[in-house]
């Protein structure tokens, strides 16, 4: 049974860091295509990043391009989203997702994603 675990949200100031984390089960992580996405209050969701075994690339929403940073451990099966200089406009819940058929691109989109975890709360404020 596929299952993915978010953790490592809460509360921060603006500029400042955050790292979640996201421990998957049932499928390897070197597998799948997989990536951190999020929903801000009242918005749709938006991709965040997410990595491609085939292309073997991390992609990057622009909104987050030069503070976010992905990675993983396989040996863990855990992949992470170091955030840095955090704006309250990244106030959102945050999701991990993987995709078995690797269709992580530029876009970045939440859509092809298959399974999810159940999100982990960011907030960004003073």
């Amino acid at each position: 049974q596929v299952k993915m675990v978010e953790s490592g949200g809460g509360l921060v100031q603006p500029g400042g860091s955050l790292r979640l984390s996201c421990v998957a089960s049932g499928f390897s992580l070197d597998d799948y295509a997989i990536g951190w996405f999020r929903q801000a209050p009242g918005k749709g969701r938006e991709g965040v990043a997410c990595f491609s075994t085939g292309h073997r690339n991390t992609y990057y929403g622009d909104s987050v391009k030069g503070r976010f940073t992905f990675s993983r451990d396989s040996e863990l099966n855990t992949m992470y989203l170091q955030m840095d200089n955090l704006e309250p406009e990244d106030t959102a819940v945050y999701y991990c997702a993987a995709d078995p058929r690797d269709r992580c691109t530029s876009a970045v989109d939440h859509y092809v994603m298959e399974y999810w975890g159940k999100g982990t709360h960011v907030t960004v404020e003073s």
